[in-house]
């Protein structure tokens, strides 16, 4: 749905963008991220339309976006870092406005507003004025303004920003209700966020990829890989769990028959470890696997400074 080859971008002098190169299949949800300052809201700009690549070719929904901007922009929803909203206007008032600059025709203008505002929760704010309502309704409403004309590509900068835990989590459930219906290239800073909702991950830095796949990958390429805490009641052998097939290396967990086990494949390795456990006499009380969390895998591939993917 979204394909990228070779993308640059210089601001005179200052190279954003180094020639970065992805795909986002479409029904999915990505998760862009980087450090502040790495490129990411210079290449969701350049994916809308808004501001014209250096270099590079971009296709998003089958059109390019330098050859068939117009194109481009009928088919792509894109919330802003900074929602643009006109507060001295009313939440439908101004959903019926920006619908009109989208070129949807009067006679579904009206159903369209409804149908977004029942999407986004605002039905209970949309007569009121924006600046009035909460920041977690002015967020709603910029989504709300990208969801107009039922695109099937949404580009959502920072979605989540400066809202409260509970409007975090309202905005993340919807997010994750658009996948299979819509592509979604989601940028944030919230990496737990991202591992939740985004079924895979892409993460520059100094305008470079440097990383590419799903969490899983990333964490088996990147991270410490994956692992078993064992919990046991009475003493082991730890040469009963080095020997099942699968397990690198066993060490002591923090807390008293607590064990660490680096495996290859999580899934595979558990009911080996589980079968020796029982059958070499130990009492099993916990045992679940563990895989290195994105922030890992972010600080690993974004710590070196300039590096390739």
């Amino acid at each position: 749905m979204i394909a990228v080859k070779d993308l640059k971008k210089s601001y005179a002098a200052f190279q954003a963008l180094k020639g970065i190169s992805f795909d986002v299949p479409g029904g999915t949800v990505t998760g862009f991220l980087g450090p502040n300052g790495a490129g990411k809201t210079t290449t969701l700009r350049i994916l809308s339309g808004f501001m014209p690549a250096s270099e590079g070719t971009i296709e998003v929904a089958g059109f390019d976006v330098s050859t068939h901007s117009r194109e481009v922009r009928r088919r792509v929803g894109y919330l802003p870092e900074d929602v643009p909203l006109y507060r001295d206007m009313t939440v439908e008032g101004f959903l019926e406005y920006m619908g009109g600059l989208k070129e949807i025709p009067p006679t579904r203008l009206r159903s369209e507003v409804d149908r977004v505002v029942e999407r986004t929760g605002l039905g209970t704010v949309k007569k009121r004025l924006i600046y009035k309502i909460s920041r977690g309704y002015r967020q709603r409403t910029g989504v709300a303004m990208a969801l107009l004309g039922d695109p099937p590509v949404l580009l959502l900068d920072e979605p989540t920003s400066g809202l409260d835990p509970n409007q975090v989590i309202e905005v993340r459930e919807l997010i994750r209700d658009l996948s299979g219906e819509r592509t979604v290239l989601l940028s944030s800073h919230i990496l737990s966020e991202v591992a939740q909702i985004c079924s895979q991950v892409l993460i520059i830095n100094q305008g470079k990829l440097v990383a590419s796949g799903t969490p899983e990958e990333l964490s088996d390429r990147f991270g410490p890989g994956q692992g078993l805490l064992v919990r046991l009641g009475g003493i082991l052998d730890p040469a009963l769990l080095e020997n099942v097939p699968g397990v690198r290396d066993v060490t002591r967990g923090p807390a008293p028959g607590e064990w660490r086990l680096a495996v290859d494949h999580g899934d595979t390795v558990a009911p080996l470890v589980s079968r020796a456990i029982l059958e070499g006499g130990g009492d099993l009380l916990e045992l679940r696997q563990e895989i290195s969390d994105l922030e890992e895998v972010f600080r690993a591939v974004t710590r070196e400074g300039d590096g390739d993917a």
